[in-house]
């Protein structure tokens, strides 16, 4: 289907178009009777985020190979880069503990900037994830040995 000039003009007076070159509020369809739809502010910082929840009884080859999986498709380069180096080099020699430790790290924070600054050294580590596996991430992360890492490892 093929929208005409026309057909683009009237859908850029609709609500759903003002959110996205606004950004700031949301039109939801409704059916309260107003004839009006309520507006939700998305700046609302009291959104829930949903907890990670910790798979149970996962064999640890299956678990290996999500997080393979998981350290490529992070939403951003930068971590997409650092993570899939650092599991391909490091995931296969994790104990259970340790793959654990790593599944914290990559799945509880909410914000993948965190994970970077922590990782880069320009933020502090929470407690709770400065471990031994941060710490191999860290080391990783100077890359002493001078790899070149502008590439993903290929999924095995």
């Amino acid at each position: 289907m093929f929208l005409s000039l026309q057909h683009i003009s009237k859908a850029a007076c609709t609500p759903a178009f003002r959110l996205i070159s606004t950004g700031r509020l949301m039109s939801v369809p409704s059916d309260d009777g107003r004839g009006k739809p309520p507006m939700i502010d998305l700046e609302d910082k009291s959104i829930p985020i949903p907890v990670y929840k910790e798979k149970q009884n996962e064999p640890l080859h299956l678990q290996k190979s999500r997080l393979l999986y998981q350290s490529r498709k992070r939403g951003m380069l930068e971590n997409g880069l650092l993570l899939s180096t650092f599991a391909a080099k490091h995931l296969d020699a994790m104990n259970a503990q340790q793959t654990k430790l790593y599944d914290s790290l990559i799945n509880t924070p909410s914000n993948d900037w965190d994970i970077f600054y922590w990782a880069t050294g320009v933020k502090p580590t929470p407690p709770e994830y400065d471990n031994e596996i941060m710490t191999k991430l860290k080391e990783h992360v100077k890359n002493s040995d001078r790899e070149q890492r502008f590439h993903q490892p290929n999924l095995n």
